[in-house]
């Protein structure tokens, strides 16, 4: 799960990091109460889970009143477009209006799960701003990446390194640095993060510190341990598809503009499915992962939510029978059929224990589907279907 700037903030702040003052609003009839509690000048900043916002138009610096209210009327309700949001972009629900920050120079710095070694790692630059991916390619020795001891953090001698990277000629106290960087390893550690950034550090002219930018992923795996994360979730940004998903303990997300709705157990499986269906020139519509124990009710409210997308041309179903036996799955498959009305193509490849119980069942049932042996087999299918070709 993704957090918005002004909530991975609260958490820098509870850490003892150093952040810019500010007010979330969601209506620009908001602004005059927030304005009471900040000084001029404020960024109006929207907050959406995309990078890019300062070039897409959604983060204005204003020196007045009037300006951070016209700001911040533009703002709500835009459709923001950046590299990130893909081409249907993203609505603009809340923006957060900053107290503005005298910057001398800019850093950037985060930790992150190293996918290699499941451990931490620590990555600094001194040059932030919008353009770090550039930074990192350009110029690789303006960035420092330390692997950390997960039980450790950063000890203080591998911040007193950073420090004398990100600043040979002193120009901030070292103290800076470790407070810092000790908040930063502390939030992103004691809230399950898998990324924690702040791109960038405001370096200020009084040799300060400041966070004026936040981005936080936290591990929903985690989440039995953080009943808080509840808040952090807005009903208004959740694809309507996926709040029903987690209802019925289902793993969904929509994919771009794919036409072929997936319906697979195991995450890996769900991968290489993916995978094999662009072979044949076609895309998934979703990843929709019904787990290993799956029950005729998450089957059917699986088919229930791949029909009810409007991109879906065709339903490929692949499942691996291993701790679930096929004729269990096959039974679950065919009642949610017989209660869910479907008008596209369905192709089915079932694999595993009590397989051939399975493909019987059914074959035998009278439903419209087709099944295939193999997962190449089910894929080219699922093309052709997609494509009105059966």
């Amino acid at each position: 799960m993704e957090l918005h700037e002004y909530q991975a903030k609260n958490l820098f702040a509870k850490a003892g990091m150093r952040t810019q003052k500010g007010v979330v609003i969601d209506d620009a009839a908001q602004c005059d109460s927030a304005l009471a509690e900040l000084s001029l000048p404020i960024v109006v900043k929207a907050q959406v889970h995309a990078g890019g916002r300062g070039k897409a138009g959604a983060i204005k610096f204003s020196q007045t009143a009037d300006e951070v209210r016209t700001h911040a009327t533009n703002i709500l309700g835009m459709t923001l477009k950046t590299k990130q949001t893909g081409n249907a972009g993203l609505t603009v629900h809340r923006v957060l209006l900053a107290q503005a920050c005298d910057i001398a120079s800019e850093l950037y710095v985060s930790v992150l799960t190293d996918r290699e070694t499941g451990q931490p790692v620590l990555i600094a630059s001194r040059g932030g701003g919008m353009d770090i991916e550039e930074t990192a390619a350009s110029d690789p020795d303006a960035i420092l990446k330390l692997q950390l001891d997960p039980g450790v953090g950063i000890p203080d001698d591998e911040s007193r390194r950073v420090h004398a990277f990100w600043c040979p000629d002193n120009a901030f106290p070292e103290q800076e640095t470790l407070t810092l960087l000790s908040a930063l390893y502390r939030t992103y550690f004691d809230n399950d993060a898998s990324m924690v950034e702040i791109n960038p550090v405001a370096v200020t002219p009084e040799g300060e510190l400041v966070a004026i930018d936040a981005k936080m992923s936290v591990d929903d795996n985690a989440r039995f341990r953080h009943p808080e994360w509840d808040a952090f979730e807005l009903d208004e940004e959740q694809d309507a598809r996926e709040r029903e998903a987690a209802q019925y303990g289902l793993s969904y997300i929509k994919v771009g503009e794919g036409s072929i709705g997936c319906m697979v157990n195991g995450a890996g499986l769900a991968m290489a499915t993916m995978d094999v269906i662009t072979l044949f020139d076609a895309r998934p519509a979703n990843f929709l992962d019904v787990g290993g124990g799956a029950t005729a009710e998450n089957v059917t409210a699986a088919f229930r939510i791949l029909a009810g997308d409007p991109d879906v041309k065709a339903i490929l179903v692949n499942i691996f029978g291993g701790i679930m036996r096929c004729d269990v799955i096959a039974e679950g498959v065919l009642a949610a059929l017989r209660s869910v009305e479907l008008d596209v193509p369905l192709i089915v490849r079932l694999e595993g224990t009590n397989v051939e119980e399975g493909r019987r069942m059914i074959a035998e049932s009278g439903l419209k589907c087709q099944t295939a042996s193999d997962l190449t087999e089910a894929a080219r299918l699922a093309a052709e279907a997609s494509r009105g070709g059966c």
